[in-house]
């Protein structure tokens, strides 16, 4: 992929691209939600599966050229589980209502955790989302990947499992590598690319693909491991998922970081804030998506956009987790053109 040309005409305004890429925005802070992420990954997502608007941030001048294959707008399924608790409820409980809301907003697909232990489960989930009308795409997990040893059989476990979800006709797994509380010695971080390598060779045996994903932590001490993972593994066979807000959050801007590794998405992940704090939908705020949707069309970037709404301390709810979902599934539509 060639890289764009930082220069701008003598005499012109520099263009949202060029100043998101030249301009150096403070790293925001950690927030934590109710629920995070990562315990809905451990607890909530495995409970889960064993159940069975106008043009804006300058999108008027999206370009035309079309994405290498079809694109499809997903719903990640973490949101809707903190909108049920907000309530007093366990969204595990209550999936077919959510899967059908899912399917009434218009997205494609509904994304979930892989389930490691009772791999079967991911079946049945995908049975679930079908019966709705939904596809069954991608799934996110976790692991421990840094530790000699535990590292093989972590990536043997995700195989494992692989196997099963793709009969059920799953394409992209997911992978955020474990954290640690600290950050990792370069020793833990070859034994770490070791085993990603390992695993994206396997799910590439699979006819699977597999998508990086990382939260705050990857992103400390100028996105070391982030980085590490990327520079020292081979494109074919560690992709990437790109939660373009977390990136955001970790201090790089969100078209930085895609002439050097924009080739390897396979998958997206998409939130938006405003003032640092998490937005109740995808609209205009912090992170110009319109310039992220322009980049993406015209490099042809993979097409797989994951709505991943979540709230956190701060964040103003003003409308249902149903209204909010569908109003992000519109905007992703319009804004990139899916």
């Amino acid at each position: 992929m060639r890289k764009r040309s930082k220069k701008t005409m003598a005499g012109s305004a520099p263009s949202s691209e060029q100043v998101i890429m030249r301009t150096s925005i403070e790293a925001k802070r950690d927030r934590s939600a109710a629920l995070s992420r990562r315990q809905f990954i451990t607890r909530g997502g495995v409970a889960l599966v064993a159940t069975g608007l106008p043009l804006a941030n300058g999108c008027s001048t999206l370009s035309r050229l079309a994405y290498a294959q079809p694109p499809l707008v997903g719903s990640q399924l973490y949101g809707w589980g903190q909108y049920y608790e907000r309530a007093g409820k366990q969204m595990s409980e209550h999936i077919n209502e959510v899967l059908s809301a899912v399917r009434d907003c218009g997205y494609d697909y509904a994304e979930s955790t892989l389930d490691l232990d009772r791999p079967e489960n991911n079946v049945h989930f995908a049975d679930r989302c079908k019966s709705k009308g939904l596809r069954p795409v991608s799934l996110d997990t976790g692991g421990r990947l840094h530790e000699e040893g535990k590292a093989s059989e972590t990536t043997q476990k995700i195989l494992d499992a692989a196997k099963i979800c793709r009969t059920a006709g799953y394409s992209i797994i997911n992978c955020n590598p474990d954290p640690i509380g600290r950050e990792k010695t370069d020793q833990e971080l070859t034994t770490q690319v070791r085993a990603l390598q390992g695993l994206g060779t396997g799910l590439n045996q699979l006819g699977m693909r597999l998508g990086i994903h990382h939260h705050g932590p990857e992103l400390r001490n100028r996105a070391r491991e982030f980085h590490y993972n990327f520079q020292n593994s081979a494109p074919e066979v560690v992709g990437f998922c790109y939660d373009v807000h977390w990136v955001f959050r970790g201090g790089l801007q969100p078209l930085e970081v895609l002439p050097e590794y924009g080739d390897r998405i396979v998958s997206w992940h998409l939130r938006q804030s405003r003032s640092g704090i998490w937005w109740e939908d995808l609209d205009k705020g912090d992170v110009d998506y319109g310039a992220v949707a322009r980049y993406a069309r015209r490099y042809r970037l993979t097409p797989f956009f994951t709505v991943e709404l979540a709230l956190e301390e701060g964040t103003t709810v003003t409308r249902s987790v149903v209204e909010n979902h569908q109003r992000s599934h519109n905007y992703v539509r319009t804004v990139f053109g899916a």
